[in-house]
């Protein structure tokens, strides 16, 4: 049960930062700070429910969601900030998604399709820096990020 949450949360977040960027509302800051928050909530939400079971995981989970949480409060409320770390900003998200994808490879060794999860994550989060260093679009670099999500989603969900 909790694993088939964990799954429809990953794909309703995903689908959030998908659809959220090409609506153009909220400026730049916002937009990448919304996507990292809700990779951070998804971060969290993964770590309580695996700490019974393999707890380094769930340590490594935790530590991750709460700095990028941390992160994402100050882009969303401190739009100052992001004139000082938006070239930081873009490689430090990616980096955060590439050490997502090698959580996701270390914590699901015994899931089917765990290893995907991960290699997902390294390559988005590989394609999230060049993109990011070539195009600094939040259109396209919030959907990397969601890409990544719903792909989690779905493949937790066909590994009863």
């Amino acid at each position: 049960m909790k694993t088939k949450f964990v799954s429809l949360l990953a794909i309703l977040l995903g689908l959030i930062i998908i659809i959220f960027p090409i609506m153009g509302v909220i400026g730049v800051s916002s937009l990448i700070g919304l996507s990292v928050l809700l990779m951070s909530i998804y971060l969290l939400v993964v770590g309580v429910t695996i700490i019974d079971y393999n707890t380094t995981g769930a340590i490594l989970d935790l530590i991750l969601g709460i700095i990028l949480l941390l992160l994402s409060i100050g882009l969303i409320f401190n739009p100052a900030l992001l004139g000082f770390l938006t070239e930081i900003t873009l490689y430090l998200a990616g980096i955060m998604l590439i050490i997502v994808g090698l959580a996701s490879l270390i914590n699901n060794r015994t899931s089917r399709y765990g290893f995907y999860i991960g290699i997902a994550g390294v390559v988005l989060g590989l394609l999230y820096i060049i993109i990011g260093t070539y195009l600094a679009n939040p259109i396209i670099l919030g959907t990397l990020i969601g890409m990544w999500l719903v792909i989690s989603g779905i493949l937790k969900l066909m590994d009863r």
